[in-house]
């Protein structure tokens, strides 16, 4: 009998690692219940032509802190949700807020924390020097990675796949590149709190975080809950 998936706060948040596992094809780290149709799905485009890689799968707490940290005091780049350049310091905090959170989820927050969800790429069409960017434009017709697009918007469903940021709702900006694992991924969000995630900032070490609390029941509920459902099943 197949044993459920399940998640506990530590999960939910990137605190722990013990429900994912570190593979070497693709090259990533996943929750248990993923690499199996992940792979298959790999195969699958492979005979297509497609070398489905991750650039992006599971990140833990830290990580998450660290790259909100980043954007925050402007050492790491901060877009528009048009992708223009932001100055960080010219932004008041909860402009601030909302900048990151166009890209970025707050620590705690991440749907990558739960190890369902992965930022793909097709390396066979990555041009030689390319450095790898993931923006809208890549996905779209007559980027490198549209061959991919197509691919996955006739396939990724056989394997559970769906894309959670497919249109814009006003929270997380469209991102074709981001694929969430539908079985997994919503029991993950089924148990998903508010209080979870506030409980997880805590005291941590988050840069803004005063104004990130603050703000956080209207996070919470535009960019963490405002998203594209799973397929039915």
């Amino acid at each position: 009998m197949k044993t459920p998936v399940s998640f506990d706060a530590l999960e939910l948040t990137g605190r722990t690692r013990r429900h994912v596992l570190e593979i070497d094809t693709p090259r990533g780290v996943v929750h248990r219940a993923v690499v199996k149709p992940l792979r298959a799905m790999r195969r699958a485009a492979a005979k297509e032509g497609i070398d489905l890689a991750l650039a992006s799968s599971f990140r833990d707490f830290d990580t998450q802190v660290r790259i909100w940290n980043e954007k925050w005091t402007g050492r790491r780049g901060l877009q528009d949700r048009a992708g223009r350049a932001l100055e960080a310091a010219s932004l008041r905090p909860a402009q601030r807020v909302a900048a990151i959170l166009a890209w970025s989820a707050p620590p705690g927050a991440s749907r990558h924390h739960w190890g369902t969800d992965v930022d793909v790429f097709d390396r066979a069409a990555l041009p030689q020097g390319y450095q790898l960017a993931l923006i809208p434009s890549e996905y779209a017709p007559g980027g490198p990675f549209a061959a991919l697009t197509a691919w996955l918007d006739a396939n990724m469903h056989r394997f559970g796949f769906y894309r959670p940021y497919r249109i814009d709702r006003g929270g997380v900006a469209p991102e074709p590149w981001h694929l969430s694992h539908a079985p997994t991924a919503r029991e993950a969000s089924r148990r998903l709190r508010l209080a979870t995630v506030r409980s997880a900032i805590g005291d941590a070490s988050i840069e803004g975080r005063a104004a990130l609390l603050q703000a956080l029941p209207r996070v919470y509920a535009r960019y963490v809950r405002s998203v594209d459902a799973p397929p039915r099943r």
